[in-house]
């Protein structure tokens, strides 16, 4: 039997943590959501506000919080380009001093806590596909450091809180992912391309194309994430969670206007400053302890995806 637990998400009235806060409810527990919605919104979690087990609170994480509860996810943070560089000092803000508020917090109520971390800690990587004990490659001073450096130091945070408080922290880095609740304008290139194909717009190529990465659907995402924090006080991460497939850009660009029917054509355009060339999870030590790997590959994955952007750019009712 299930004992329901009182678990916060902070950030959960976003793209990830919408779908954590609708898998706890499933699983049983209590859910206090905690969102400024910067870049969340409530459409995400319309679906969960009747529930009695579900809490919202608008807070920002930058300030500390209040709350009695047994385990937190700490997924606030503007997670695309476009939004993480908008106001790059609130970014690492958020990862920074929001981290050091969730470890209190933890500290405080001896919670247990996972941070969601990135792939983009690994900057343009030198090793590939990339391992848990990568270093990395980050330019510490380029428009992407704000996200790049502040998930970096929170991680720091989180060993540092381990280390000299005994707090029990999990840590995921995660890969590219996508599905429902997706910003339509977050500048993702699943979002980007779909829903510049379901307009017949010309998807926008940056760089020749061959550059590869790996697309995690939504759900088994979250399998990861629920899984760790599911583990022994033993396991911290970083552990890579994320579809270690990986495909060229331009071959996400024409399985996607293959799967719409678009009339779109490709355009090209430079690649952004530090924009990584390869990102590739490697996934063994998810394998290994959570028992975990992803079930839905890329074509099953847009084929439950297009139907929710095809809702907001008002062809057809919107699907999940």
């Amino acid at each position: 039997m299930h004992t329901r637990k009182r678990i916060l998400v902070t950030g959960g009235a976003g793209f990830l943590g919408s779908h954590l806060c609708q898998r706890l409810l499933e699983r049983g527990d209590d859910v206090i959501c905690v969102d400024n919605f910067y870049t969340g919104t409530k459409d995400n979690i319309l679906g969960l506000l009747s529930n009695p087990h579900f809490e919202l609170i608008r807070h920002d994480v930058t300030f500390p919080l209040y709350v009695e509860v047994d385990e937190i996810y700490n997924l606030a943070c503007p997670a695309s380009p476009i939004h993480y560089q908008h106001d790059p000092v609130q970014t690492t803000k958020t990862s920074v001093h929001g981290a050091i508020n969730m470890l209190g917090l933890a500290k405080r109520v001896n919670a247990k806590i996972l941070q969601a971390s990135t792939s983009e800690v690994y900057g343009d990587p030198k090793v590939h596909p990339q391992t848990e004990d990568y270093w990395g490659h980050v330019n510490p001073i380029g428009t992407r450091a704000c996200y790049d450096e502040g998930k970096r130091c929170a991680e720091t945070l989180f060993f540092d809180y381990h280390r000299q408080h005994q707090l029990r922290i999990k840590v995921a880095r995660i890969f590219n992912t996508y599905g429902p609740h997706m910003h339509p304008n977050d500048g993702r290139v699943v979002s980007n391309f779909i829903v510049q194909a379901l307009q017949d717009l010309p998807l926008t190529i940056y760089g020749d194309g061959s550059q590869t990465r790996s697309f995690c659907y939504v759900n088994d995402l979250i399998d990861a994430m629920v899984a760790l924090m599911d583990t022994t006080d033993e396991v911290t991460g970083p552990i890579n969670t994320g579809n270690p497939v990986a495909f060229t850009i331009k071959e996400l660009a024409e399985t996607v206007i293959a799967m719409t029917g678009s009339k779109s054509e490709l355009i090209f355009e430079d690649l952004p400053a530090d924009d990584p060339t390869q990102r590739q999870p490697d996934i063994t030590l998810a394998k290994k302890i959570l028992g975990w790997e992803p079930k839905i590959q890329l074509e099953e994955g847009l084929e439950k995806t297009i139907p929710y952007f095809a809702g907001i750019v008002g062809l057809t009712e919107p699907v999940g």
